[in-house]
């Protein structure tokens, strides 16, 4: 009989077991180290990887036992398993028991770091700009010195200079200057009202879509399914993340930061979920009702403001990173663009659609006809109404 092959047991369990168990921790299933000595005979347990419900039909007490613990969640059968299979995914697994649980970690953040150059920018510029001033001054009153020192020399009458505040030109100038820049941020503030470019509230779970959506290559329409169905994005219901965290109840990802840098524990925040769902991740069940998660919403328009996510997702093609920034590189979500109408209707006059074989806009017969005969090479969104009042404001 040949010796058991670890390497390719990993193979096997990482295709067929890693969604629900763990060598060392309990997921959907229990861990499995030490599972060899916790069944009496070694082929019940290869009867039970290949059939679980074969083996509960036998009475076997320990099977039974082990099948009422984990509610009745019945086991994938591998029937196409062989004997040398199982045994190749036990030697992994002893393989793993022996290494023990640690894994590496990884140390700092690129957040954090990109906060420390902005940061340390900023200094660099404002010692710049009070070095600058300072010599600035310096001249002047060398320059004012220098004049009084030849006319002393040729004999010449100073007059007495007229100070600053009594200077009518220099009164004027200043009006001026505060006149334009009292009206400058004046019309800023106007049309800036009801915007909020940068917003950024604190969540009441710290969800990192950095982790999500970057790392873990966690697809958009997978949480935000209406996207490219309705006119809103949804927020996913609290079911769609006990998906994946019905079996991930710890977090071993890069250490995570707020935006002020205080480190956050991500295993805590995956327990406000299970908290706020009623799940009991030790008895792997729903023991108490749950409530809704409070999320604070980001990205607001105006009421009178029609915007339609899946004609942008669907038919427009549109990445969500056009308008929601580079989401994946977020831990904390914020408001990327300001979502003004002029952001709006410079992206339509710009941005071009995708109008070949795209059957939404097979009723524009004449820019069909036109990109046929080679007169255009290319549709905009304002060709087809996009800059129109009506198109966003009904």
């Amino acid at each position: 009989m040949s010796a058991a092959d670890p390497a390719a047991g990993k193979a096997l369990f990482q295709a067929n077991c890693a969604s629900c168990h763990n060598v060392h921790k309990k997921l959907t299933g229990p861990a499995l180290a030490g599972v060899e000595g916790r069944w009496a005979d070694k082929k019940l347990l290869h009867a039970w990887i290949k059939n679980s419900q074969k083996v509960l039909a036998t009475g076997d007490k320990y099977a039974n036992d082990l099948y009422l613990a984990y509610n009745k969640t019945a086991m994938t059968s591998f029937e196409s398993f062989t004997d040398a299979d199982i045994d190749n995914i036990l030697a992994y697994v002893a393989d793993e028991e022996k290494k023990g649980a640690a894994g590496p970690k990884v140390e700092g953040t690129a957040t954090a770091a990109a906060a420390d150059d902005s940061s340390s920018n900023s200094l660099i510029f404002g010692i710049v700009t009070l070095i600058l001033a300072v010599v600035a001054i310096i001249l002047m009153q060398i320059n004012s010195n220098l004049h009084k020192l030849a006319a002393d020399k040729t004999g010449d009458k100073v007059p007495e200079p007229v100070p600053f505040y009594r200077n009518k030109a220099y009164i004027a100038l200043v009006i001026v200057i505060l006149f334009m820049v009292g009206g400058y941020f004046t019309i800023q503030g106007a049309i800036g009202l009801g915007r909020q470019q940068d917003y950024m509230p604190e969540q009441p779970i710290f969800y990192s879509h950095k982790v999500h959506a970057g790392i873990n290559q966690i697809n958009c329409l997978y949480c935000h399914s209406s996207a490219e169905k309705g006119k809103v994005a949804m927020i996913p219901s609290e079911n769609v993340c006990m998906n994946c965290h019905k079996a991930i109840n710890e977090y071993t990802g890069p250490d995570l930061f707020t935006a002020e840098g205080k480190k956050v524990n991500g295993t805590a925040e995956i327990h406000k979920l299970y908290d706020a769902i009623g799940w009991d991740a030790s008895a792997q069940k729903y023991t108490k009702p749950g409530k809704p998660i409070e999320w604070v919403k980001i990205h607001n328009l105006p009421d009178h403001v029609y915007f339609n996510h899946s004609q942008h997702v669907v038919a427009g093609k549109v990445q969500c990173q056009t308008c929601h920034g580079p989401i994946q590189e977020m831990d904390e979500v914020h408001q990327f663009a300001d979502l003004s109408m002029g952001w709006c209707v410079n992206c339509h006059r710009t941005t071009k659609v995708q109008f070949a074989d795209n059957k939404y806009y097979s009723i524009f017969e004449k820019l069909h006809e036109d990109i046929k005969n080679k007169k255009i090479d290319s549709v905009t969104v304002e060709m087809v109404g996009g800059t129109e009042c009506q198109k966003c404001h009904y």
